[in-house]
């Protein structure tokens, strides 16, 4: 990739620009606080595109300059160190593309927003519960590299040491604009502790990742439309862990959504939390509606985040993970259920990138 031929589709991003810095400045615009938070994280991100469009393109004209001079150049020890020079040079202009492709991803109003996250097994029983299990760890190990803040919002275990059912938060930098590639069915192909005679077993999860919901959705729950009850919490098993009803149910009855939570102690607390999902969940099946009216090819080039999307593969065997929406696998599984998530991400987010990068050339 050259910079000529970012030429038409950084100008229309330097009119953008100028128009947003021009929307922003009437203090109007501020009465909308979901209106002027969008279009603020708009012009930043533009802003940050600039900055490393700017780094790029002085790596490569510094790049170009050295070949150039290595090309004139007649002394052999000053050689070795053109040759050093353009070295580093081609791995920061490689890396900076790289970086700056990921920039290109068509903008999502919710990538500002914080998460709640839900992972249920599927198919496979107990093997199911553990890779669920396996799953939640990755992820808790992946928010504590990024610096997230996790907060965990229910849990039910499994009699193994698995996991039936896990909600949790994740708030910080860039939560929803990297996990919102996480949602959908996740497939592992393994030898599950539970086998006694060494045979790979194939068993799934399903991965829900939702922006939460903000005051300024204006998400009405009338009373009316709540069915709520209350029940003892459980451990493992349906030992009960708690002489009181604190566990929390809720229904609401017009979508049919159930959400239940029993991770507090606090009966009051674990209502919080319930309507506190319930809100998200419906914000979803809103924006769901909305995005069905204004259909975008280009969205649905990158996929659609649907839970029932089969969007990955952990092959244990062979260490390999591969995400099948977009054709890429990495080598290296025990690293990244250890966290190091990005090593799959990243690759994912240079591919919306690239298919953003060619829509824009397009014209799209």
């Amino acid at each position: 990739m050259r910079p000529e031929e970012l030429a038409v589709p950084v100008e229309k991003m330097k009119i953008r620009l100028a128009e947003l810095e021009t929307i922003l400045s009437d203090p109007a615009v501020y009465a909308d606080r979901f209106r002027s938070r969008t279009l603020s994280r708009e012009r930043g991100n533009l802003e940050e595109f600039f900055k490393m469009y700017e780094d790029w393109s002085k790596a490569l004209t510094e790049l170009e300059e050295n070949r150039l001079m290595l090309q004139e150049e007649q002394d052999l020890s000053f050689c070795q160190l053109i040759e050093s020079e353009i070295q580093r040079l081609e791995e920061q202009s490689s890396s900076a593309e790289r970086a700056l492709i990921r920039r290109l991803l068509p903008p999502d109003p919710n990538d500002g927003r914080n998460t709640i996250v839900e992972i249920r097994p599927a198919a496979g029983g107990e093997e199911a519960a553990l890779f669920a299990s396996s799953i939640y760890r990755l992820y808790s190990k992946y928010a504590e590299k990024r610096g997230w803040k996790q907060e965990l919002l229910d849990l039910s275990d499994s009699e193994l040491g698995g996991i039936k059912e896990v909600v949790f938060s994740l708030s910080g930098d860039d939560v929803f604009s990297r996990m919102k590639f996480e949602s959908g069915v996740h497939r592992v192909q393994r030898v599950p502790v539970t086998e006694a005679g060494g045979r790979i077993h194939t068993s799934t999860i399903t991965v829900s990742v939702l922006p939460e919901a903000e005051e300024m959705d204006e998400i009405q729950l009338l009373p009316e439309d709540l069915e709520i009850s209350t029940f003892r919490s459980s451990g493992p098993g349906g030992q009960n862990v708690n002489r009181t009803d604190s566990a929390v149910r809720i229904v609401h009855k017009p979508s049919g959504i159930t959400v239940a939570s029993q991770q507090e102690r606090s009966q009051i607390r674990n209502r919080e939390i319930a309507m506190r999902i319930l809100r998200s969940k419906l914000l979803e099946i809103r924006q769901q509606e909305e995005a069905k009216k204004h259909a975008d090819s280009k969205r649905q080039q990158v996929g659609t985040g649907d839970r029932s999307e089969r969007i990955r593969t952990y092959n244990f065997p062979q260490s390999r993970v591969t995400d099948h929406r977009y054709g890429v696998s990495v080598y290296d599984l025990p690293e990244l259920m250890e966290g190091d998530l990005d090593l799959l991400l990243n690759i994912v987010l240079e591919e919306v990138g690239r298919m953003s990068f060619e829509s824009l050339l397009k014209g799209e």
